[in-house]
């Protein structure tokens, strides 16, 4: 007879406390949204007309009923992400539709099967542990043998995830080539040009670098020290901004008293008229405000101490010293009169040339002239990555592997406490924790339940902003290398945190009292207690699926934030319009791990708690739907890794495939079953040959361009210029790139689809699906903008255009006058109305600040 009795399960009352809150939660945050989609275009719709979009980016209105949106919302096919954001938008919606086809699929194969076998097991559970392995008793007649059926499960199931990762990475192979050798994309200056790092001194020369790459060099960009142009351009601008600000400031003062002057009965409306040089600075605003009202800053660090001055004279007087000092400095810069810092970036005629630098040895010694890089986009370059020399780069790397290390060991204390809490019951047979049987179950309920998993949720998410810090000291060179650093750095640590900890740590606590008492019962009580962890994942999917996504779909906080600062925070005219104008992005480097993790946890549980796989199918797929609304109608993307997000995705979903297998041969062990120990052991040798070698055939193919492919591209221009030579129709309609709906000869069926990916998904039928006629591929760029593409952004800035309201009394149009000889400044699609605030068309026409978008 056991001494001590196992403590009430209380599986379903966490899951009821669980589920009841969030649901409540995720039904205001749908009731919010469907309430403000209607009215609040900018932040519900904004990719249906925002004036910064192309005309070819933006996205058909949905109707702007209740209810009557979601059927034509459903019909939108995910491509329509491809064709009007980008890969990496269309590819993460993809992510998230194979993941909910493997929870499912999952839930299909093990449910029917495990449940009756975990039900009958014998072990005298209940409630959702009934359900688990852990109810198997492999004492009982026949007990062991139920081991098999899970053994098979897992190789179905495990077989199919294989296949599935196998069958993307063939289709995304295929997608990819077809979007970069695009016309659209092959002729951007980011696909033909390479980054060459840690370049040696004696190859820091234009004339030498054209030598090695022979004639297809177009430009070569050879980066410098940017010190001295960074501090002087970051102080005009700076300054450019104070005095902006003092200027609007100054207008709105004086505009405010004319405005008391006429309520009153006094003051004249009307402006008078401005002769050129008319009247000295300020001559105006002193009419309704005297001196000392005028705007004032102090000099010392953030303006908190020092001398105070006049705003506007002292950043006028400053600004006739800094612009010409900073264009000196550009001019030094583009003169090769700076110290080189080691990387090059080289222009290359066409694509196919490009190609052949990137995949040919550069340099006779190690480590010289690389790694090297194709695709960088001039927005996203690290500059102070671009300083780091070779030595330099090796030290960073295992600094930042260390960092990392330490990181994860640190972290798993708070970690391991939560998972302590998820078992909490566990551990009232402690006498120093007695008192917490005198918590009554339903809020016993919500700390086992709800607590733990909102306390992981807000852990996690500071850790991402630390991986991203460290990728840049590790000297990725662009911020694409910098979210796939912290895409694998983040999953890495999602692995050790949320499965591995919280496992082993609920584990842990659950049976350390027991083990106190009976040590010889380890193997045995582990075993028992393992799947039981699964308790806290259901519950961790709850609150994921349900308000996670909700709150994804709702965006409360963000519109919150959003309206605060645009109505009482936004004071200028650039912050009104950058406020409006910016779309939010969705950080692919933090986001796609969480849903990586939710998918490897359910890989992973599928045979030990096939439960998991139900809630998680049920999660995934209400991400699923959040995400594709606001990545259809919200969203931007800021940085574009070329889809690179989506095999990294792929294969750390197999971490969930080789988890499984570990944990169901031990717990095979512990059971002592023999047979279905030895089947899974073969299976998991069969998994590691099989990754090796899917990785061997596919890996050149993620990172570079086939030849046979490039020269069928090159014949396909060929034939479609010499088709608009001779006016045929037929080959300029084959080759002009018109998105088309052609299917294959023979129309496939579902399971033909899935298999023969090489057949049905091949090159030339994704090609259809990539946009083409977006822009015109042969007339990408002014001159200028190509020359200037790769030099620092210090290099090339221009000197800020001020913007300021207009108003009646005439003080904008004086401060332009004066402001005017030193820098540009306009006051043009800005006023102020009868209540001093400014007023501009935000859905119309485009401000002066507009620069159209650069397809680098």
């Amino acid at each position: 007879m056991a001494e001590d009795p196992t403590p009430p399960n209380s599986s379903v009352s966490g899951l009821v406390a669980t589920l009841a809150p969030t649901a409540l939660v995720a039904v205001i945050y749908v009731l919010i949204f469907l309430c403000l989609r209607r009215s609040k275009r900018r932040y519900y719709a904004p990719r249906t007309y925002l004036g910064t979009l192309r005309e070819e980016e933006r996205s058909e209105a949905l109707p702007t009923g209740w209810f009557n949106w979601i059927g034509p919302f459903w019909k939108i096919p995910d491509t329509y992400a491809l064709q009007h954001q980008s890969l990496d938008a269309y590819l993460f919606l993809r992510f998230l539709r194979m993941t909910v086809v493997i929870m499912f699929v999952g839930a299909c194969i093990t449910m029917p099967v495990l449940f009756p076998i975990n039900i009958t097991g014998g072990a005298g559970n209940v409630q959702l542990d009934l359900l688990s392995m852990s109810n198997i008793n492999p004492n009982v007649k026949g007990g062991k043998y139920k081991y098999f059926a899970h053994c098979f499960c897992g190789w179905l199931f495990f077989g199919f995830v294989l296949m599935l990762v196998t069958r993307e990475s063939i289709f995304y192979i295929n997608l990819r080539q077809a979007f970069l050798l695009a016309p659209v994309y092959a002729n951007r200056i980011s696909a033909r040009t390479v980054l060459f790092t840690s370049v040696p001194k004696p190859y820091l020369d234009e004339a030498k670098l054209r030598k090695v790459f022979g004639d297809s060099v177009r430009r070569v960009w050879i980066t410098g020290d940017t010190t001295k142009v960074d501090e002087l351009v970051e102080e005009r601008d700076k300054t450019a901004l104070i005095l902006e600000s003092a200027e609007v400031k100054l207008i709105k003062l004086a505009n405010e008293q004319r405005l008391k002057a006429i309520k009153k009965g006094g003051g004249n409306s009307e402006a008078e008229p401005i002769e050129e040089g008319d009247a000295e600075s300020g001559a105006l605003a002193a009419r309704w405000i005297p001196e000392k009202k005028r705007p004032t800053h102090k000099l010392g660090k953030f303006g908190l101490y020092g001398k105070k001055v006049d705003s506007i004279n002292w950043a006028r007087q400053r600004l006739e010293e800094l612009i010409p000092a900073a264009a000196a400095a550009q001019a030094e810069y583009r003169k090769g009169e700076t110290e080189p810092v080691g990387s090059v970036f080289i222009e290359f005629a066409h694509q196919s040339d490009a190609q052949s630098a990137f995949q040919s040895l550069s340099h006779h010694q190690a480590l010289h002239m690389s790694p090297k890089y194709i695709g960088v986009n001039p927005s996203e370059v690290v500059w102070k990555s671009l300083k780091i020399s070779w030595w330099q780069r090796v030290v960073r790397r295992l600094v930042v592997v260390g960092f990392i290390t330490a990181l994860v060991v640190f972290w798993a204390i708070p970690v391991a406490f939560v998972g302590l809490i998820s078992n909490i019951t566990y551990l009232e047979n402690f006498t120093w924790l007695h008192w917490l049987t005198k918590i009554p179950p339903e809020i016993m309920g919500v700390i086992s339940g709800l607590l733990p998993s909102v306390m992981l949720a807000i852990l996690m998410s500071l850790v991402p902003i630390i991986m991203r810090l460290v990728a840049k000291k590790a000297g990725e060179p662009s911020l694409a290398r910098v979210e796939l650093f912290t895409q694998n750095a983040y999953f890495v640590f999602q692995v050790v945190q949320v499965f591995l900890v919280v496992t082993i740590g609920a584990a842990a606590s659950s049976v350390v009292q027991q083990i106190i008492k009976n040590p010889t019962g380890i193997t045995q009580l582990l075993a028992t207690r393992l799947p039981t962890a699964s308790n806290f994942y259901i519950s961790y999917f709850i609150v994921q699926g349900l308000t996670v996504s909700s709150g994804v779909l709702s965006q409360v906080v963000g519109f919150i934030i959003f309206t605060l600062l645009y109505k009482f925070l936004s004071g200028t005219p650039r912050s009104l319009y950058t406020k409006w104008s910016n779309l939010s992005a969705i950080s692919w480097g933090s986001t796609l791990p969480v849903f990586t993790m939710i998918a490897v946890i359910g890989i992973t549980y599928s045979c030990i708690a096939p439960l998991v796989l139900g809630f998680a199918t049920i999660g995934m797929s209400l991400f699923y739907l959040a995400y594709r609304y606001n990545i259809l109608f919200v969203t931007d993307s800021k940085i574009d890794t070329k889809g690179l997000i989506y095999p990294r995705a792929l294969q750390q979903l197999l971490t969930g495939v080789y988890l499984a297998e570990v944990c169901l041969i031990g717990l095979f062990g512990i059971g002592k079953s023999p047979g279905p120990l030895i089947l899974m052991v073969i299976f998991l040798i069969f998994t590691v040959l099989y990754h090796f070698s899917l990785n061997a055939a596919l890996d050149p193919l993620l990172y570079s361009l086939p030849r046979s492919l490039e020269a069928e591209q090159e014949g396909l221009i060929s034939a479609a210029e010499a088709g608009t030579r001779n006016g045929s129709e037929d080959i300029k309609e084959k080759t002009s790139g018109e998105v088309s709906t052609s299917a294959p000869v023979k129309k496939p069926n579902l399971f033909s689809k899935f298999f023969a990916p090489h057949i049905y998904a091949d090159y030339h039928t994704l090609r259809q699906l990539v946009p083409h006629g977006m822009l015109d591929a042969d007339n990408m760029y002014e001159e200028t903008v190509a020359e200037n593409a790769y030099y620092p952004p210090s290099v090339v800035a221009e000197i800020p255009l001020l913007w300021i309201p207009r108003d009646e009394a005439g003080v904008s149009r004086q401060e332009m006058q004066h402001t005017g000889k030193i820098l540009p400044i306009t006051d043009e699609g800005v006023t102020l109305d009868e209540k001093n605030k400014l007023v501009w068309d935000a859905e119309g026409a485009r401000p002066p600040l507009w620069t159209p978008k650069v397809y680098y």
